[in-house]
C-alpha cells in the first residue's frame, strides 16, 4: 500500500503537482499556509502548461516585469513551461496562434502589452472569433496605484494607457472576458477560460492582468492539477439528424454548401463518401476550408449555379454566408437544413438565411450522424442517384474545362494561372495552401483535409503569413505555402514576420501577386457599379498601391531567398526550384508574381 499524503490538501494532487511543490520547496517557502509559490506572472504560465498551451507568444512592455521575473524563477526552479516566443509585433503573435491551432486543434495563448498591445491584436481577435479558433488572449492592465504597493506605477505611461474599459477592445470578439483580481484566482480562471474557448462553438476569450496583481505570490500545490471544468460539446439531436434525413434521402435535387470544411479528417472522409454515394453535389462557395478533394466526383467548384436554383432540399455545412442573397436565391419550394457548430451563426447580428431545421454539432459528429441515418435508404432511391449521378458528370465535366481556361497563360500573368502552376509543383507532396486574395481554389488540386485555407470572412488583412508561420512552427515537415495579394502582404506587417520566421527557423513559401492595388476593393466597386464613373477611368480611385515596393528586398533583409518573376514561362520552374531550395536549406523563400 502506498503512503498516506503529509496533509489533507496534498490528497487531491497529481504527481505534476507534488513535483513543483517540491522543486518551489527547494527554493524556499513564500509563508502563504506553508505552501510554496511563484508570483501571479509565472502562475499564468504554469497554468497554461498543465491545461496543454504548448506556446505562448508574447510581445512585452512595461507591464510585464513581473511575468519576466516570475518565468526566471520558475525556469531556476525547473518548472515546466509553456514556451514564451517574442514577437516584435502583435499582429504575428495573433497571426501564429491562429496557424498553430488550425494545424493541431489545440488551443494556444497570446500575451500583449496593456491596451496599445491590445488595440493591435484586436483584428487577429476578429479573425479567430470569425474562424471559430479557440485562443488564450490576455494582455497587462497599466497599475491603478499610483504609489505604495509593489507594481504601482512608475513610467509616464501608467498613466498615459489606463483606460475605463480596456476589454472592450475586443469583447465583441471573444466569448467571455474578466480581469484577474487576485492571485489566487489563476487556476480557476484560467480553468474557465480553456472550458469556455473550447466549448461549442469554439473561440478566444481574454483575460486582463494587471501589474500589482502579477507581483503578488500565489499558491503553487493548485496550479499542476487537473482542469476543474470541462467544455461543452455539443451532440447532433437524433430527431433532427432523422428529419434531415429524411428529406435529403427522399430529394432529387440535393445540394450541398460547405464552407468551413468538414471538422476534421474523419470528417473530410465521411462527407467525401456520403456525397459520392448519394451523388449529391458540393460546392465551395467562398469556402475558407476543403470539404471534399478537388478532383471529388461531386466537387462542382465556387459557384452556386444552377445547383442552388433547382435544389429542393439544401444541406448547409457550417457555412456562415453559403450564398449572396444579392446575387443568389435558393428555390421558393426548396427546405433548408443548416447544420454545424452554431448553424445559426448567432454572435452575427443580420444572419437571415433560411433554416428549415437546425442542428448544432460538431462538423464532424453532425456528418457522421446524417450518414449513418440515411445509410439503410440508399438501396431504395438507387434509381434515382444514379440518374442524378450521370447529370452530375455532365456538368462537372464542363465545369472543370471552365477552371482550365481560366488558367491558359496569356500576356499578363492571373491569380488562376499561379494557381494552376502552384498545383503542379505541389502535386504528390504533403501541403497546405493559404490564400489571402491570392491563389483561388478552383484550380488547385488538393486531395485532403487541412490542404487549403482561406482567410477568414471578418477579412482582418495581413493574416496568411503570420497563419502560416503558426502552422510550420506545429509541423516542420509540411511545406506551408501562403499565397497574397500585395496589399495583404503589406497588412501583414512584413518586417516583424520576417524577423520571427528566421528567429524560429520557418521556412514557408510566400507567393505575392502583386497588381500594385487593392484588387477586392477595385472588383467589389465595379459590382456596385458597372457603369459607372469608376468604372470607366484607367484607375479606380482609392485602390492603386503605386509606385510598388520591391518585396523581394524586405525579404532579403532578413536573409530569406527572395526573386521576382514577371513572366509566364518562367513561373513553373521557378516554383520548383523554390520549393527544393525550401527542402534542402529549411528557409523562407518569398516569389513576388506580376499579375494582370
Amino acid at each position: 500500500m502506498g503512503e498516506k499524503p503529509d496533509t489533507d490538501q496534498d490528497a487531491g494532487a497529481t504527481p505534476v503537482a507534488l513535483e513543483l511543490d517540491r522543486l518551489l520547496a527547494a527554493g524556499g517557502r513564500s509563508g502563504l499556509g506553508g505552501r510554496a509559490s511563484l508570483n501571479a506572472g509565472a502562475a499564468v504560465f504554469v497554468r497554461l502548461k498543465a491545461l496543454g498551451v504548448d506556446y505562448v507568444f508574447t510581445n512585452s512592455g512595461t507591464d510585464f516585469p513581473p511575468i519576466i521575473e516570475g518565468l526566471a524563477q520558475a525556469e531556476a526552479s525547473g518548472v515546466a513551461l509553456p514556451q514564451a516566443l517574442i514577437m516584435p509585433h502583435e499582429h504575428a503573435a495573433m497571426g501564429m496562434a491562429h496557424g498553430y491551432t488550425l494545424a493541431t486543434g489545440k488551443a494556444q495563448a497570446v500575451m500583449l502589452h496593456t491596451n496599445v498591445g491590445l488595440a493591435n491584436g484586436a483584428i487577429g481577435a476578429i479573425n479567430a472569433a470569425t474562424d471559430q479558433i479557440p485562443m488564450f488572449l490576455m494582455s497587462g492592465r497599466t497599475p491603478v496605484t499610483e504609489k505604495d504597493r509593489f507594481g504601482a506605477r512608475t513610467v509616464p505611461i501608467g498613466w498615459g494607457q489606463e483606460m475605463r474599459d480596456q476589454s472592450a477592445l475586443v469583447r465583441e470578439a471573444c466569448k467571455w472576458d474578466y480581469e484577474l483580481r487576485f492571485p489566487e484566482q489563476v487556476a480557476d480562471l484560467l480553468d474557465r477560460a480553456n472550458a469556455i474557448a473550447n466549448s461549442t462553438p469554439k473561440g478566444p476569450v481574454y483575460l486582463s492582468l494587471p501589474r500589482e496583481v502579477l507581483c503578488e505570490p500565489c499558491p503553487a500545490d493548485r496550479l499542476a492539477r487537473p482542469p476543474g471544468m470541462a467544455p461543452t460539446i455539443a451532440a447532433p439531436d437524433p430527431d433532427l439528424i432523422a428529419g434531415a434525413a429524411a428529406l435529403i434521402a427522399n430529394a432529387k435535387r440535393p445540394v450541398i454548401f460547405a464552407q468551413r470544411g468538414a471538422g476534421s479528417a474523419d470528417g473530410f472522409a465521411a462527407l467525401s463518401k456520403f456525397a459520392e454515394d448519394w451523388a449529391i453535389p458540393v460546392c465551395h462557395w467562398w469556402a475558407v476550408a476543403l470539404a471534399v478533394a478537388s478532383d471529388h466526383p461531386a466537387q462542382v467548384g465556387s459557384d452556386p449555379e444552377p445547383w442552388l436554383s433547382e435544389a429542393d432540399v439544401i444541406l448547409v455545412i457550417d457555412a456562415l454566408a453559403p450564398w449572396s442573397p444579392d446575387v443568389h436565391q435558393p428555390h421558393p419550394d426548396a427546405k433548408i437544413v443548416q447544420l454545424g457548430p452554431d448553424p445559426l451563426f448567432s454572435r452575427v447580428p443580420v444572419r437571415n438565411f433560411r433554416s428549415d431545421i437546425s442542428i448544432a454539432t460538431e462538423t464532424t459528429a453532425g456528418i457522421a450522424a446524417l450518414a449513418a441515418a440515411m445509410e439503410p435508404q440508399l438501396a431504395d432511391n438507387r434509381m434515382q442517384i444514379d440518374a442524378r449521378r450521370v447529370k452530375l458528370n455532365e456538368r462537372i465535366g464542363d465545369i472543370r474545362a471552365g477552371h482550365r481556361a481560366a488558367a491558359e497563360a496569356g500576356p499578363m500573368m492571373t491569380k488562376a494561372y499561379v494557381s494552376r502552376c502552384l498545383s503542379d509543383a505541389i502535386s504528390g507532396l504533403d501541403a497546405t495552401v493559404l490564400s489571402e486574395l491570392g491563389c483561388p481554389l478552383d484550380q488547385l488540386d488538393l486531395k485532403t483535409h487541412g490542404s487549403w485555407r482561406q482567410e477568414p470572412h471578418s477579412g482582418g488583412l495581413g493574416w496568411s503569413f503570420p497563419c502560416a508561420m503558426g502552422m510550420q512552427l506545429a509541423d516542420r515537415e509540411r511545406l506551408i505555402i501562403a499565397t497574397m495579394g500585395d496589399g495583404s502582404y503589406i497588412f501583414s506587417n512584413p518586417v516583424a514576420c520576417h524577423q520571427v520566421a528566421e528567429a524560429l527557423e520557418l521556412p514557408v513559401l510566400l507567393l505575392v501577386l502583386n497588381n500594385q492595388g487593392y484588387g477586392a476593393v477595385s472588383h467589389s466597386v465595379l459590382g456596385m457599379y458597372p457603369d459607372g464613373h469608376a468604372a470607366k477611368t484607367n484607375r479606380v480611385p482609392l485602390t492603386g498601391l503605386r509606385p510598388s515596393p520591391d518585396f523581394t528586398k524586405v525579404a532579403a533583409a532578413s536573409r530569406a531567398y527572395a526573386l521576382p518573376v514577371d513572366k509566364a514561362e518562367d513561373l513553373p520552374g521557378a516554383l520548383r526550384a523554390a520549393i527544393r531550395r525550401i527542402r534542402e536549406r529549411k528557409r523562407l523563400v518569398l516569389m513576388e508574381i506580376a499579375i494582370a
